[in-house]
């Protein structure tokens, strides 16, 4: 009787030790994730649909505008499932969603829109689901493109008003990881939203920049002196990071990238954004290193 009493408890002594050691292994594994594996992400990513994607007025000859912005949602989904897949099911609470504001008149595109609303949980994650939302992502986001150019009748993109009013009920949960891309040329204009408070704007314009002489070496003494920038539309959006991509300046004044970029620094800083990033109008190939760093790494 004591040599199964000893025998049983040798056995409960190399079961316990082993199983030790394959959850010290899971968080080995889990650790060389670059992101924290217990962390729940909540991607949102905006769409400017304005003429910015136009092939008519826009048009590129390396890659379309509307293709490289199909191919910068690639890499954002394709971080997304990188971060779910290194966790264990139990940890899974995160979602990924779009958004385009307004809202498109073609019912086609917003109910694409809704399907493209994930949410993943311990009650829903499973193989199949992880593996299907990068090919379902590429196809629909497509879609939503083909039909705005089809359409060819670009009603443009309140970014202003979407900060204002929607980004803290929309993009913003408590005990996430808050981000939200934005894919836009930069520019900021809506006609229902046009507002102006001394030289503090809802918009930027390339006409507008022209117009108040920030197109010269000087711009940014000028820019500083007579507080040229973005109203303010948010305060103490510190849970939130965001990411900017596509910026697309207008050739003809080699000062308007740093405009814009100076518009959009001010306002995010402003706002309390503390992490943020603003990036042109690369080639996807170029910008995915640059899209999975900025998810898959926390910044301090």
């Amino acid at each position: 009787m004591k040599t199964f009493l000893k025998s049983l408890a040798i056995t409960i002594l190399l079961v316990l030790t082993f199983s030790c050691k394959q959850d010290s292994d899971i968080h080995e594994k889990d650790n060389t994730s670059k992101s924290t594996p217990s962390e729940n992400y909540n991607i949102s990513i905006l769409l400017d649909l304005s003429d910015r994607i136009s092939l008519e007025k826009n048009p590129n000859p390396t890659m379309e505008y509307y293709q490289r912005d199909l191919g910068y949602i690639k890499s954002i989904s394709e971080a997304f499932t990188q971060h779910l897949k290194s966790k264990r099911i139990r940890q899974i609470n995160d979602k990924m969603q779009l958004f385009f504001n307004p809202e498109p008149k073609d019912q086609d595109i917003n109910s694409i829109s809704q399907k493209l609303k994930i949410s993943i949980d311990k009650n829903n994650a499973s193989k199949g689901l992880l593996n299907s939302i990068n090919a379902e992502y590429a196809s629909q986001t497509s879609k939503i493109y083909e039909s705005a150019i089809k359409d060819n009748h670009f009603t443009g993109s309140d970014i202003w008003s979407f900060f204002d009013t929607k980004v803290k009920d929309q993009c913003i949960e408590k005990d996430s990881r808050n981000i939200l891309v934005i894919l836009t040329d930069g520019y900021m204009f809506y006609d229902n939203t046009i507002m102006k408070e001394e030289n503090r704007t809802s918009y930027i314009t390339a006409e507008w920049i022209r117009k108040n002489g920030l197109n010269t070496k000087d711009w940014e003494k000028k820019l500083q002196s007579q507080d040229f920038g973005f109203i303010k539309a948010g305060d103490d959006l510190n849970n939130l990071e965001v990411l900017v991509l596509g910026i697309n300046p207008n050739q003809n004044n080699p000062y308007e990238e740093k405009v814009i970029k100076a518009y959009w620094t001010k306002w995010f800083t402003e706002m309390k954004i503390k992490h943020f990033e603003i990036k042109n109008a690369d080639l996807p190939s170029n910008t995915e290193k640059i899209i999975k760093d900025f998810i898959l790494e926390k910044k301090p």
